[in-house]
């Protein structure tokens, strides 16, 4: 399986697009720009099969609909988000100024636990990470060893917990419960900035440091 990352809309928001040799492919959180990201699809003559949400922060969503409706695909997200891809109060496009609110339509399949799912070739572990937002996921790729993180954590830092359902121990027990438990080697996809590894976070992330 290969992973692409592009860096979406004004706050560069990672969107990935995983894919596998049959050119089949999942696109995680598409946040803006999705004429750039539908560019890329088609340039590399990719298949969607869905759009998979971390959390509905609008810097993940914007694109969602326009995505949506031109590969013909279903959108999960968790169910405790399931309103905020249609309230911009909700998914904070209403209180930064970013140029636009952003509302849409319902999402096709609502996750509500941690399970394996398959969509396609695709085989992966959900795991539920709440405290950037209630309903932050985590998607684990164990055959390649890899997990989609969102904005749970970064290459040493974690998300921010001031926002709408945002805590700050409750992140700390979800990264420290959930994703620092993964093999080390394996590669961290966050919602912004550089890839990492569990390893790396381990070691050097000051916030995780003592907890």
């Amino acid at each position: 399986m290969k992973w692409y990352p592009l860096a979406l809309g004004p706050l560069q928001t990672n969107c990935y697009v995983l894919s596998k040799e049959n050119n089949t492919c999942l696109i995680f959180d598409p946040g803006e720009e999705s004429k750039k990201l539908s560019h890329f699809i088609r340039q590399n003559k990719l298949n969607p099969l869905a759009i998979i949400l971390t959390h509905a922060h609008f810097d993940h969503i914007g694109a969602v609909d326009e995505i949506r409706d031109e590969f013909a695909i279903p959108v999960y997200i968790h169910k405790k988000e399931a309103d905020w891809l249609l309230d911009p109060a909700l998914n904070g496009s209403q209180f930064f100024d970013m140029g636009k609110l952003v509302s849409g339509k319902p999402a096709d399949h609502l996750i509500t636990a941690e399970k394996e799912m398959n969509i396609g070739d695709f085989s992966f572990q959900i795991f539920e990470t709440p405290g950037h937002s209630p309903g932050s996921l985590s998607f684990y790729f164990k055959e390649t060893g890899l997990v989609v993180a969102g904005d749970a954590l970064f290459s040493g830092s974690i998300g921010r917990t001031d926002l709408r359902g945002g805590n700050h121990n409750q992140l700390l027990r979800s990264i420290h419960d959930k994703l620092l438990t993964l093999p080390e080697e394996t590669i961290v996809l966050p919602g912004h900035g550089p890839a990492t590894t569990i390893e790396q976070e381990m070691d050097s992330n000051p916030f995780l440091n003592g907890f």
